[in-house]
């Protein structure tokens, strides 16, 4: 049997996941924030013009190397569906039913149209872990003075990222090989 040559640990140098942080081979630790989407477009003009002044000047402010990462997870609506079977049975008024089929056909529609949300993600990378916790903690106060919520990174979340451009944004749900 041939040995592969190429394998993953190969050339994804990566040590570990842990705390909402990936431990890079070398000890450098990539983490930071996910950014909640807001739709400025419903705000009115004065009021984009000023978030998007606000953001300009919270990116400004960063003075390290950082990624902007916009991640697409599907979205999974099975228990909001369930949760409408069981509204549905249990309902007995006529057009009550017919507005719960609705929502559930257009429930399936997007299931069945594999549709996802957008993640947005700001990364650093630091080899001090009390630097990053401090970097994490000034952007979270600096989007939020900007309008956004933000939240540290989670170990879900960098898998998500990985996944994405790892494979395809596809999730691996197959076990760990070691050779």
């Amino acid at each position: 049997m041939a040995k592969m040559k190429n394998v993953t640990n190969e050339f994804v140098p990566i040590k570990s996941i842990t705390n909402g942080t990936i431990i890079l081979d070398n000890n450098l630790k990539v983490t930071g924030i996910k950014i909640m989407p807001r739709n400025i477009f419903i705000l009115d003009y004065d009021m984009q013009n000023m978030m998007i002044t606000n953001l300009r000047n919270v990116y400004n402010m960063i003075d390290y190397e950082f990624w902007i990462i916009a991640a697409d997870r599907p979205v999974d609506i099975n228990v909001y569906l369930s949760q409408l079977q069981l509204l549905y049975n249990n309902t007995q008024d006529q057009a009550k039913r017919k507005l719960i089929m609705e929502d559930i056909n257009k429930a399936n529609m997007f299931m069945n149209n594999n549709v996802v949300d957008t993640e947005y993600f700001l990364l650093f990378k630091e080899k001090d872990m009390e630097i990053c916790q401090k970097r994490i903690r000034n952007l979270i106060n600096s989007f939020a003075s900007a309008g956004l919520t933000a939240r540290q990174t989670t170990n879900e979340d960098l898998r998500i990222i990985l996944d994405n451009f790892l494979n395809g944004g596809q999730t691996t749900t197959f076990g760990t090989v070691i050779g």
